[in-house]
């Protein structure tokens, strides 16, 4: 058989349904061979082919789904996917073409071949694996390496396939059967050590991070909240838990809850399952992190637990969802006091504040993000875009509904990104409604992606903040330089689209939203419309975002944060002690 046909029976074999692709000369064999074995989604840009990848494999697991692109301009268009699948540790396989093994330049020249760019040489210090294709090779090869993208710490890998290679003939070869990894697990000894912690603790909390799976937590959440646990979130552990749980206790982060930064703070044992307590999760001032806690983090990669930041008092190298699992076993004692304690820290802070201005005609981005919540269904998938202000309020201030999932990509913060992931988690989703959150400038990145909208008729309602540019870098300006605004929006060179004329494009209604949303009965119909819909946000360009992490340029030039705990305004969270939260007391004087 030709080598490209039996790629794709190898593929399906390791359980791909989907491929996301924009055609090309070089990966001619592959696209007309995976037709026969995969669902294939024709993108217009190729980064948008490794995003909505990245976001499928998500919300689909087990069920998986790639990207192939072409050689030269194909590569380089996807490594913006390929680098933030490599900072969130996601799946993602990319197949990319070549030119023929006779034309490779091998480090000759710069290039010989028509379009020839070293794909392997490119991406090796973004991938887990790189590998060029000079022939066919066999099935348990081909395993080993497009199985490392699956196994902890999961992570993308690129295979280069030469034109040649793809036409080859073979005998046709059986893929060998998939075996579970085998992982690190936390020995008998170190759980029972963290559970006697716990139960010393006066104040804990069990953070939960992105390596934890979803399976995992969902059968775990009922036990958790019964037996009082006090539990967090990371950013992208958010849709773990209901954001109104009776022990759930918010999501700390750079930018995240004032309150549940204030708690975690105030913990006195962290436990961390599945994060890498990124400098995002602790703020950039990580040495206040946890200052009267002892923090435990259960992490797979050890090279996370030994970094050296934050502070880690006892480090385990072990599947995050095996300990969890095991932890939870424990019988752990309910912590009443310390939630109610700390749930009273979080409802004497306004969830909305008042320190912020909204001029008139606008609507606040704080009241959207409450407002839209009353307007979601337990099965839809949230999803934020990965920069700026849409991204921070979303994930500082929604809650998510027990039941829908929500994902974003945080760590490379990417604008753009938030059109391709909604695209991928809506073909994910089979038919489960969609929301898109994101700003302007964002959007406008990856615009293009709205004919792949269109086209697959999803049922995908995008959400953008109309500020007139990019609010976050116009917020910098403001703050650090006077109010000098260079390319951030239109008055400063930025050019943005007429938003009712972009969507008549490809035919998709749009409405711009009245301040009244969440009553209005045309926004309301339209939500309940299968099938795509924009709505536009109109947010002042001069609306300010507290509170915030405040920093300072010292006198050498670098930057000093403030812990997250002290956010600007500060506020006065005892402020007002109704009789049944003095229990604060106890625990925070």
């Amino acid at each position: 058989m030709k080598y490209s046909d039996q790629i794709g029976a190898w593929l399906r074999a390791a359980g791909y349904t989907h491929y996301f692709y924009v055609g090309g000369g070089n990966i001619m064999h592959l696209t007309e061979s995976l037709d026969r074995y995969l669902t294939g989604v024709p993108v217009v840009h190729e980064v948008a082919a490794g995003i909505a990848a990245e976001y499928f494999n998500e919300i689909a697991a087990p069920a998986k789904a790639l990207a192939l692109v072409t050689t030269g301009p194909g590569l380089t268009n996807i490594v913006t996917a390929i680098s933030g699948a490599w900072l969130e540790s996601r799946e993602l396989l990319v197949l990319g073409g070549q030119v023929k093994t006779a034309d490779l330049a091998n480090g000759t020249v710069r290039a010989r071949g028509i379009q020839e760019v070293a794909g392997v040489e490119l991406l090796a210090a973004t991938t887990k694996e790189a590998y060029r294709f000079m022939a066919p090779i066999d099935a348990r090869r081909f395993l080993s390496l497009i199985e490392a993208s699956w196994t902890p710490r999961k992570g993308p890998v690129f295979l280069e396939m030469p034109l040649d290679v793809q036409a080859a003939n073979v005998e046709e070869e059986p893929l060998p059967a998939i075996t579970p990894p085998s992982l690190s697990r936390a020995s008998d000894e170190q759980i029972d050590a963290v559970a006697a912690l716990y139960r010393q603790a006066e104040r804990p909390v069990l953070l939960i991070g992105g390596g934890t799976d979803y399976a995992t937590v969902e059968a775990l959440r009922n036990r958790m909240e019964v037996s009082g646990i006090p539990v967090m979130t990371t950013y992208n552990g958010a849709d773990r838990f209901d954001g109104n749980a009776a022990n759930f206790l918010g999501r700390p982060n750079t930018w995240g809850m004032r309150g549940a930064n204030i708690v975690i703070q105030k913990s006195d044992l962290i436990i961390a399952v599945g994060t890498r307590l990124g400098l995002q999760q602790t703020g950039f001032n990580w040495q206040e992190f946890g200052r009267d806690a002892q923090i435990v983090q259960v992490e797979i990669d050890p090279r996370e637990i030994g970094k050296g930041h934050p502070r880690i008092d006892f480090g385990i190298e072990a599947d995050a969802n095996d300990f969890l699992t095991r932890l939870i076993d424990r019988n752990l004692p309910a912590k009443t006091d310390w939630i109610a304690a700390a749930q009273a820290i979080m409802a004497n802070i306004p969830r909305v504040e008042d320190v912020n201005q909204t001029g008139p005609g606008f609507l606040s981005p704080y009241e959207f993000i409450v407002r839209l919540e009353d307007v979601t269904k337990p099965d839809d998938l949230v999803i934020p875009c990965s920069s700026g202000s849409a991204f921070t309020l979303t994930m500082t201030l929604y809650k998510p509904k027990l039941g829908q999932r929500m994902l974003t990509n945080k760590s490379l913060a990417s604008m753009g990104y938030g059109l391709s992931g909604a695209i991928g988690a809506a073909l994910a989703g089979k038919g489960r409604r969609t929301i898109l959150i994101e700003g302007d400038g964002g959007f406008a990145q990856n615009m293009q992606e709205l004919g792949t909208v269109a086209v697959n008729d999803l049922d995908l309602k995008m959400f953008i903040f109309d500020d007139q540019g990019h609010a976050s870098i116009r917020m910098t300006q403001r703050s650090y330089f006077g109010g000098k605004y260079l390319g951030c929006d239109r008055k400063s060179g930025l050019g943005l689209p007429q938003w009712s004329k972009l969507f008549a494009a490809w035919d998709i209604p749009v409405m711009r939203l009245p301040l009244d949303f969440s009553t209005d009965i045309a926004f309301l119909e339209a939500m309940a419309t299968p099938g795509p819909h924009a709505f536009i946000v109109p947010v002042d360009p001069e609306q300010t975002y507290f509170p915030k992490i405040s920093s300072r340029i010292t006198a050498t030039g670098s930057m000093e944060s403030n812990p997250i705990d002290k956010m600007t305004p500060e506020v006065d969270y005892l402020a007002e002690k109704p009789a049944a939260e003095k229990v604060v007391e106890g625990f925070v004087k």
